[in-house]
């Protein structure tokens, strides 16, 4: 019988996705976390043969834990359950070591297979998987592509404003003026096409100059 870990800050989804598994007769469920830390300590002392995960949680998020869980070495796999749209978590999930990717929508009609499929040494994702893969590579490469475009300092701006600095905070950090900074901003915004601050922190995302609260 599959060991599975289940993972989620809810306890009413953890008992539903138990109660669905033991309920198939395909898996035994041996653990339960709350949080990404408590996720990976018990992957650690429990080695499941599954782990299913979900990615919002407070403190250390699904990704990371994920990516925590892929490297302790063992042969326990991942199952990311979640609410998230594919479009956007698919691909970090996958980087950070998931064997599966799965919407807490479909879980009722899917889990069981999914489990099945990924502890037989499978991959489990959606149907549009190579698609959405494919596009979001090709996003990212056209980001760093658009980087190599930049100037240092210009680099350092886009870097510094994703992260929430004002032009004067960034100008002290740079041992620069407002209005210069402004300026390398404006000259940054004008390069890569990009009208406000949201669209500054998708590209310092996408091109990797800005990562994840959770990775740094």
């Amino acid at each position: 019988m599959v060991r599975a870990l289940l993972v989620d800050d809810h306890a009413v989804v953890r008992a539903g996705l138990k109660a669905l598994l033991e309920a198939s007769g395909t898996a035994e469920v041996v653990g339960e976390a709350s949080s990404g830390e408590e996720a990976v300590a018990k992957a650690r002392s429990l080695a499941p043969d599954i782990v299913v995960m979900d990615l919002a949680m407070p403190g250390m998020d699904g990704i990371q834990a994920t990516r925590r869980i892929a490297a302790l070495g063992t042969e326990t796999k991942v199952l990311v359950l979640t609410v998230h749209d594919e479009n956007e978590f698919l691909l970090p999930a996958l980087e950070a070591g998931a064997d599966g990717f799965l919407t807490k929508s479909a879980a009722d009609t899917d889990l069981i297979g999914a489990v099945e499929v990924i502890v037989r040494g499978h991959s489990y994702l959606p149907r549009r998987a190579a698609a959405l893969i494919a596009r979001q590579k090709a996003q990212q490469r056209d980001a760093d592509g658009k980087a190599e475009a930049l100037s240092d300092r210009e680099r350092t701006v886009i870097e510094l404003t994703a992260r929430g600095f004002s032009a004067a905070e960034a100008g002290r950090e740079m041992c620069l003026s407002r209005k210069t900074v402004e300026g390398y901003v404006a000259r940054a915004k004008s390069k890569l096409g990009l009208k406000d601050r949201r669209d500054i922190v998708r590209f310092a995302l996408e091109s990797g100059l800005l990562r994840p609260e959770t990775e740094q």
